[in-house]
């Protein structure tokens, strides 16, 4: 049998619904978010994308083929070199300061997510590593296209956080998306049944934990 990345959300459709489909993300489209969860999100988020850049260090050292670390450097580049920077910005927009930045505090939320993350991928080889982060780095381009398909998004001006959702659904993230689907699919393909049972679970674990990490920003919690 041969697996790909489909089989891993088909095989917990619940959880990945709740995920895309959260209360979160909901309210976030419609513009209804209240802004104080929005801006504890986007100080928590900073510091997930520093863990984030972490990741794919590990995944440079779990390479075995230049492909992969090339894959990795360019991964890591990207968000030492231009979404820092951009998300940076955006916080500033939101009056937080760089300096209030590098002061924060880890919610729990994100302590866990990103831990499980790193440990995942110092456990695993370099295929637990990237399905541990596949509902971050799959699963944010398909919040931004599933917001596109619901009549209560409201977008433009209408909407405070429209700049979020054109983050995401921009062809250069949409593009990022489908190179990591592909990926995914090219090692999925040679998995025995019981290796993709072991996927599956890394998968469900990192699903909720991005759960957790919405409920963090909707309940303002530390």
């Amino acid at each position: 049998m041969t697996y790909q990345f489909d089989d891993l959300k088909n095989a917990y459709p619940e959880e990945w619904q709740a995920y895309i489909e959260h209360r979160f993300v909901r309210q976030l489209g419609d513009g209804s978010l209240a802004p104080d969860a929005f801006r504890h999100y986007l100080k928590q988020d900073y510091l997930f994308l520093i863990q984030f850049a972490r990741a794919f260090a590990l995944a440079a050292y779990k390479s075995a083929t230049m492909s992969d670390l090339r894959q990795a450097k360019e991964g890591l580049q990207a968000i030492l070199d231009t979404e820092l920077d951009l998300h940076i910005r955006y916080c500033s927009e939101w009056g937080i300061s760089e300096a209030e930045l590098a002061e924060l505090p880890e919610a729990r939320a994100t302590l866990a997510y990103t831990r499980y993350v790193l440990d995942t991928g110092n456990r695993g080889d370099l295929l637990d590593l990237h399905v541990a982060l596949s509902p971050c780095m799959v699963g944010y381009g398909e919040i931004a296209n599933w917001l596109n398909t619901r009549q209560e998004t409201r977008r433009g001006e209408a909407n405070p956080y429209d700049a979020w959702i054109e983050m995401y659904e921009s062809d250069e993230f949409q593009e990022a998306m489908q190179s990591e689907i592909a990926w995914l699919n090219e090692q999925l393909a040679d998995v025995s049944p019981k290796r993709f049972e072991q996927l599956g679970r890394i998968f469900r674990d990192a699903t909720r934990l991005e759960i957790d990490f919405w409920e963090m920003g909707l309940n303002l919690s530390d």
